[in-house]
């Protein structure tokens, strides 16, 4: 029980929570959907499935407790079900080792309060939330759901990931379109560190099958704004191997490099109609998340999607 407090506090940043959760308040998000819009109201048009068994705890709702069971067992249980909602969100989280780049905060741990919060809030709306954590493969993949538990094996999957290998978002995002299955929203948290053309091809791949995507470019200021200034040793990181050099005498070439494949990852997804987000981990997550939805909102009311 102690692990998975711990867990919860690792990636559920309480300010985070509650800045998301005060968007229904300023755009009204949060009681509509996390994309307004895109659905009709999660309140309405539900069916249920029966999911699984869980033991009783004091307050819930008595109604669905099982009487057959209890006559055999002595114990009482309750029913739990999986309700059929009108959105279906898939978190896709890159593990691979350059996300462990950062100080104060590395990208992954940036990336994974990102998915927990964004877990949280589009389970709270009452939609299925799930979850892939990726590098050159697919590490693990938790199918989308309503039920209690998914969020805390989110936090644990999140928790436990280990980034060590290099990455192929592109092959990642093509066997995610192979999947077939009901479409929904995928969400991309990663540094995109690969070819921009194969990045690009695994998008576009997903918009094709009907997927609605965002995706979520994570830096570090540091790779945004090379600010070394004396004689540097860079650690290579996906196998890349390590440099001595004068940050001065790259710092114009490596920043027009940055800033030349930040444009054609945005006018890719522009030209896909995907929302295209770069975060800083240096910037508050919760200053990120509501003015992004709050943009949402107000771009899917104007129909300027």
């Amino acid at each position: 029980m102690a692990s998975t407090g711990l867990t919860k506090r690792k990636y559920l940043d309480p300010q985070v929570l509650d800045s998301i959760k005060r968007l229904d308040l300023r755009a009204r998000l949060v009681v509509e959907g996390f994309v307004s819009g895109m659905h009709d109201s999660p309140y309405k048009g539900y069916s249920v499935e029966f999911a699984q068994h869980r033991e009783y705890v004091q307050g819930d709702d008595i109604r669905f407790v099982d009487w057959k069971v209890y006559a055999k067992s002595d114990r009482i249980y309750i029913k739990e079900f999986e309700e059929e909602t009108n959105l279906k969100a898939m978190l896709f989280l890159d593990q691979s080792e350059s996300m462990t780049y950062g100080e104060a905060r590395s990208k992954f741990d940036y990336g994974a309060t990102m998915a927990a919060s964004l877990a949280h809030l589009i389970q709270q709306q009452h939609d299925s939330v799930g979850l892939t954590l990726f590098d050159e493969e697919s590490r693990c993949t938790l199918p989308p759901s309503t039920s209690r538990a998914q969020l805390n094996t989110i936090l644990h999957h999140l928790t436990d990931a280990e980034a060590t290998r290099k990455t192929k978002i592109g092959d990642i995002l093509h066997e995610l379109s192979d999947r077939g299955g009901r479409k929904g929203l995928i969400i991309v948290i990663s540094d995109l560190f690969d070819d921009p053309e194969s990045i690009l091809a695994g998008l576009r791949h997903l918009r094709h099958v009907g997927h609605d995507v965002l995706v979520f470019h994570v830096m570090d200021r540091d790779e945004v704004e090379f600010p070394f200034e004396r004689m540097t040793l860079f650690k290579g990181m996906e196998q890349m191997p390590e440099l001595l050099v004068d940050p001065k005498s790259l710092r114009e070439a490596y920043l027009k490099e940055v800033q030349s494949f930040e444009e054609s990852i945005r006018k890719g997804c522009q030209a896909l109609k995907i929302d295209y987000i770069r975060t800083i981990t240096d910037q508050g997550l919760e200053v990120v998340l509501t003015s992004y939805l709050a943009k949402r909102s107000h771009l899917l009311k104007g129909g300027r999607r």
